[in-house]
């Protein structure tokens, strides 16, 4: 099969298009015929500085596609399904192997290329708003750079549990865009002080829910754009920020900082997360969920994706299709 693979990490342009050999069907997985790869946000910063399952490295997180062999122990999947998944990497590839308790099924009426990207940023986003943020209706949301795959997801699922929404993104364009999926205040960050920003549209009280995927001096900031008790989810560095937060300031107004990683939640707490990723790909069937695939490449491209993902431009999702 074909893959996009590289030896060593660093820029977009380390990946190379080469044969490797077809993944074996573990006895409690499936193989699936890859038909679209949700690019997610650790695949780029996998690449750029991670470490390598071996050499050549497949990267990626997440898929969708078609079961072509399922394993001896498995009861619940066919060959012929239609099923998203998650993985530790190995998704930028034409096949793949996964455990089938980390594959979804994808109804019949859901595109297959929308459910792909779906369980690692929605339910993350699920996440923080809810399984640690504690988001109540009537309180107000901070979803940092809204534009991503996450931050929209976090932008629908709050204002659909009755909460204010804030987001930030890096254009007045952007932040037009992201009205329609419930964005009630947009901050550009390029030209505000989104700190004071959000004070200014709360009244001085601040957000009760922040989620955070930049990191570095963002997170200081969202530390403090948050209200008394204040409740902020840190899910990732996408903003590659060295700098180390000052946490002393979560003290004086009694905040809380949590660290969120979906993937140890889906393997410690499947019980409780599998059904919530259902859930959403099942909303894609009626509309109460958007997804927006802002580009497509084909796998050979991956380098292309990768630059045009690390370019920031991009509103919504990225893709490959092998």
């Amino acid at each position: 099969m074909k893959a996009a693979v590289y030896y060593e990490t660093g820029p977009p342009d380390v990946f190379r298009y080469e044969d490797v050999p077809d993944p074996a069907c573990p006895p409690d997985g499936v193989v699936i015929e890859v038909q679209a790869v949700s690019i997610e946000g650790g695949d780029v910063l996998h690449r750029s500085g991670g470490e390598l399952a071996g050499r050549p490295h497949i990267v990626g997180y997440q898929c969708a596609g078609v079961v072509r062999e399922v394993g001896p122990q498995v009861s619940d999947r066919e060959v012929g399904q239609r099923v998203v998944a998650i993985m530790f990497f190995g998704s930028h590839a034409e096949r793949v192997a996964v455990p089938a308790a980390a594959t979804w099924l994808i109804p019949d009426e859901v595109d297959l290329a929308l459910a792909a990207c779906v369980p690692i940023a929605v339910g993350t986003a699920d996440d923080c708003l809810f399984e640690f943020g504690r988001l109540q209706a009537g309180e107000t949301a901070l979803v940092q750079a809204g534009a991503g795959g996450v931050g929209m997801a976090a932008i629908q699922l709050a204002k659909r549990a009755g909460a204010t929404v804030l987001a930030t993104a890096s254009s007045d364009e952007r932040l037009a865009r992201l009205k329609e999926f419930g964005l009630d205040h947009g901050i550009n960050y390029r030209e505000t002080d989104f700190v004071a920003a959000v004070r200014e549209i709360t009244g001085g009280r601040g957000a009760d829910v922040v989620l955070d995927s930049v990191g570095g001096k963002t997170l200081e900031g969202s530390i403090e754009a948050a209200a008394y008790r204040g409740r902020i989810s840190y899910v990732g560095s996408a903003g590659r920020d060295d700098y180390r937060p000052n946490l002393d300031l979560l003290r004086p107004s009694n905040k809380s900082l949590t660290g969120v990683f979906f993937g140890a939640e889906l393997a410690l707490h499947r019980d409780r997360v599998h059904p919530m990723v259902a859930r959403h790909i099942a909303d894609l069937a009626t509309g109460a969920l958007r997804i927006v695939i802002d580009r497509r490449y084909p796998l050979a491209e991956a380098a292309e994706a990768h630059r045009y993902i690390e370019s920031r431009q991009a509103f919504g999702r990225v893709i490959l299709v092998p």
